[in-house]
């Protein structure tokens, strides 16, 4: 009986070649509304308290999450 490791059920998600293509494709400027609006920067700005909590931005798959930064 051959021994099945979990490893074996990933697939090699290559996370630097995935880096690399999103570095490549970002389009300057993208994701300003966001970074300007009035609940980012009240967030942002709220001194030490806001390093306690984390930005969550969900969605589909495929929307463009990974191109804000």
């Amino acid at each position: 009986m051959k021994r099945v490791l979990a490893l074996d059920w990933l697939s090699p998600l290559q996370p630097r070649t995935r880096q690399n293509d999103v570095r490549g494709r970002i389009q300057d400027g993208l994701g300003e509304w966001f970074l300007q609006s009035d609940e980012f920067l009240r967030w942002r700005d709220k001194g030490g308290e806001s390093r306690k909590t984390t930005l969550f931005c969900s969605g589909y798959p495929g929307v463009g999450k990974t191109f804000l930064r």
